[in-house]
């Protein structure tokens, strides 16, 4: 489970309670549309759980598997 996860806000925070602004701004996330990528492990997807509703989670693919051609 070492990959990552993208995490996009897609709703505002303003009338959530402050817990939930919090979490928000600890993923990274600055506004509406702003975009992270975030160690996949099971502290960001509880936070991510938590503000499941404002966010929107995509699993990243690894690079590769490091080979050169």
């Amino acid at each position: 489970m070492a990959g990552k996860l993208r995490v996009t806000q897609v709703k505002s925070t303003v009338s959530h309670i402050h817990r939930n602004r919090a979490t928000v701004r600890a993923l990274g996330l600055k506004g509406i549309g702003s975009t992270v990528e975030v160690a996949d492990n099971d502290a960001t997807r509880g936070m991510v759980r938590q503000v499941r509703f404002l966010v929107q989670v995509e699993e990243v693919p690894d690079g590769g598997t490091g080979e050169k051609a």
